[in-house]
Order: C-alpha cells, then structure tokens, then sequence
C-alpha cells in the first residue's frame, strides 16, 4: 500500500474515533457538551423578536455597535435568569430573535428581556416657596436628582455608576423582599450630596419612567442602598437588570410564539428506531447488491455518521424536525455519491481495466457528477439561510444548516474515506477477487 494512502488512512480512523467519542457518550459527554441540543419544535418554549428603537441611540455609536451590545445585555439576563442553552441572535438591522427553550411563563421573559432597566432617582419638584409641586390626581412631581460629581460637572444620579453585585432579599423585620445595590466612586459622591440634601424626605426610585419606591431618606448615605416596594419575582428581575446593564434604547416587541414540542418523548424515541431500522434496511442492500464495494460503503456511511453528528454536537447546531429533516437528505446524499463511485467502478472494470485501473478512473469518472450536485444544494442551503435570516423563519435555517453540513461532510466521506477504503483493499492480495465479486 502507498505510504500516502496508509497515512490518510490512519487519519481517517483517528478521526472517526475522535467522532465517535464525541457522539457516543450522550449523557458523559467524553467530549463535547451533554447531548445533541434540540430545538424549541422537539424541545417546547418561547420564540420573541424584538425590534430595536435605533433613532434613541448614542450618536457616537454606530447601529452594529448598539444591536452587539444589546445582544450581549440579554444574554446576561436570559442566563442569569437561568434558561438551558437559550439563542439570541441578531437579525437585519434592527431586530433580535430570542429562542428560550423549556421557558413556559413567556409574561416573565418578556417583563425580564424587554424592559431598559433605567435606574434613576428622583427628588420631589418644589415651588418658589418651598412647597412640593403636585400633579391634577394630587400625586409629587419628581425631577431628576442630580448633584456635583467628583469631577465637578453636575450628572443625574443613574443605574450606571451601580456596581454588577445587586441581590434580593428577605427583609428579617418586615419580611418583605428588597433589592441591595451597590454604587462605584462616582455614584457614592452623588449619591452621598444627594441624601444629604433630602434628608427626612422621599426620594424616588423610578425604573423605566416609572416610580417604584419612594423611601424616606433617614440618613446620609454613601455607596449602598435598598430599593424596597417590590414583589420577589420583581426584585429578582430587577436585581439581574441592574447586574446585566441597561439596554442602549427601547425594545418593542413584534412577534412572540408559544411553541410546543411537536413530538414527546415516545414520539421521538419511536421515530429514532424508525431511521435506524431505515439504515439498516440501506445496509443490507448496499451489501447485497454490491458485496464488498458496499460493506465499505457502509463503513464509510458510519464514518460520515460520527464526523456529521460530532459536529453537530461541538458548534453546536440546534436540531429541529427540519434540521433532522436535512440530516436524513444528506445520508441520503452520501449514499448517492457512493451508488455512482461504485457504478462507474463496475462499467470500468467490465470493459477490462484492472481493479486499481477501475477504482481510479470510476472515481476519475464519477467526480463531476458528485461536485455538480453538491454544489447547487450548497447554493440552495446559503439561499435558504438567508431567507431564514431575513425572515426570522429559524426552522428554515435548521434545515438548511444541517443540509449543508451534511452534504460537506458527505463529500469527504465518498471521495476521501471511500476511496481511501477501496485503495486499501486492492493493496491486499484478494482486493481483486473481492472487488470483482461486487461487479459480477
């Protein structure tokens, strides 16, 4: 056997035991992460998309910028919040779809995702002499607290001087839920001017526009405060808000999609059993009709198999129904390329070429046909993606990601594992006898 060829077929088979190794242990996971990740139609939760209010945005940043760093904000807040392999991506200019797999309470994720989280403080609107301002329903007008800085230019008092550590929690003598936040140099300077000139007075908190605590102020503080009026669930959010970042500008949401898992978990299982007892079924054909040619098909197939779904596992790649879908095609594929390797083989050797003349020019023969095919479906995948992309359609792009994957893979798996497989054997001693026996 050529050195070369020994050589790829050594790495052939470390691959495929790397392959293996990555798919095999389900729930270990040796390598890789714990299982294949399936999407919201096999899985069940929530789809949102949101779309970006871009005319608020800081002038000196660009739009990516802005849409980057609201993409990075809800990340922080849909993990902290605690959902399994959530998606958050970022589509066109404007808009961000949001997968929440598992996520039921689609209210909470939408209150947690959506709000900007704007912390201010506020102090009551006075009049000439002193008297606190009140609107038509007899309520406090408040206006924005500000104060002299350390830098002395005079600011608002904002979320954005608080340090990422605010928590929740169980006041022992009220036994009501408060949220304890903490403010950088900055803050604690202002914040410090600020408590000192409202002392026995409220000061408000406002949380998007809106006042949600109004404490007295009975001391002069510094770096930390409590933020108290709020139920738990509410405190909790709000303490991942306020940990995460704010939002750059305003989030409106424009579609949101309950999904439930079109197959249970028999129905899955049931479906699994159906694929395999369909390959096994292409097994014995393979090897019926074209004898040892298709026993080392069906070695390369297994091969195209752990390399496919390896990859799948280590992007890793969401699989929905249509993605499955796609896998399928592109097994489907893979044989193909194989049935006209081998055909080609056959015409080759019938006309008398010897068994190495007759791989080498089957495959020689058989290429262009395999590349021209491959080729227009890997148009149709990126075709598809787009349309996915732009649309917001995610099963879409499921299946024509794991279409293209699988036909790249395919590809390897028919020129290179195959013909490596069927080299080898014509290297052998009775590689003719065996490959003959196929073309008889």
């Amino acid at each position: 056997m050529p050195k070369r060829n020994t050589q790829i077929l050594i790495l052939v088979l470390i691959i495929f035991i790397l392959a293996a190794l990555v798919v095999l242990p389900i729930e270990k996971g040796l390598l890789g992460q714990r299982g294949i990740r399936l999407g919201l139609d096999l899985q069940g939760g929530t789809y949102l998309v949101y779309q970006a209010d871009l005319t608020k945005k800081d002038p000196s940043q660009t739009d990516a910028q802005v849409m980057a760093s609201i993409q990075s904000t809800i990340e922080r807040r849909v993990n902290a919040y605690g959902v399994t392999e959530p998606q958050i991506q970022i589509q066109g200019n404007d808009r961000i779809t949001v997968q929440l797999p598992g996520v039921k309470d689609v209210n909470q994720a939408i209150k947690l995702i959506g709000q900007v989280a704007l912390l201010e403080f506020k102090e009551e609107k006075l009049d000439a002499q002193g008297n606190v301002v009140r609107d038509a329903s007899g309520n406090p007008e408040w206006i924005s607290a500000n104060a002299t800085g350390v830098d002395g230019k005079e600011k608002a008092l904002t979320g954005q001087y608080l340090k990422p550590n605010s928590v929740v929690r169980i006041n022992q003598t009220t036994a009501k839920p408060e949220v304890l936040f903490e403010w950088n140099s900055e803050g604690a300077a202002l914040f410090a001017k600020i408590t000192e000139r409202n002392l026995n007075k409220p000061l408000g908190i406002s949380l998007d526009n809106q006042i949600i605590s109004a404490p007295i102020v009975q001391a002069v503080i510094s770096d930390r405060g409590v933020i108290t009026g709020l139920t738990l669930d509410d405190g909790r959010n709000l303490a991942i808000q306020l940990n995460s970042g704010t939002l750059n500008v305003p989030l409106k949401i424009i579609q949101q999609t309950d999904v439930d898992a079109t197959l249970g978990a028999d129905s899955l299982s049931k479906s699994l059993t159906a694929g395999l007892i369909g390959i096994a079924l292409l097994i014995f054909f393979m090897i019926a009709y074209y004898r040892w040619l298709g026993f080392l098909a069906t070695a390369a197939l297994l091969v195209y198999g752990a390399i496919a779904l390896a990859i799948f596992k280590l992007i890793p790649i969401t699989l929905t129904l249509p993605g499955i879908a796609g896998f399928i095609i592109s097994v489907g594929m893979a044989v193909d390329a194989n049935v006209l390797i081998f055909e080609r083989i056959k015409e080759e050797m019938l006309g008398g070429l010897s068994s190495g003349a007759g791989v080498a020019e089957g495959f020689r023969r058989a290429w262009p046909s395999i590349r021209d095919s491959n080729v227009s479906t890997f148009i149709t995948c990126i075709i598809l993606y787009w349309f996915g992309s732009t649309f917001g359609a995610f099963m879409v792009k499921g299946f024509a990601i794991t279409l293209f994957l699988g036909v790249a893979v395919s590809m390897f798996s028919a020129i290179t594992v195959t013909r490596t497989f069927l080299t080898a054997l014509v290297r052998t001693g009775a590689g003719k006898s065996l490959l003959t026996g196929g073309v008889k």
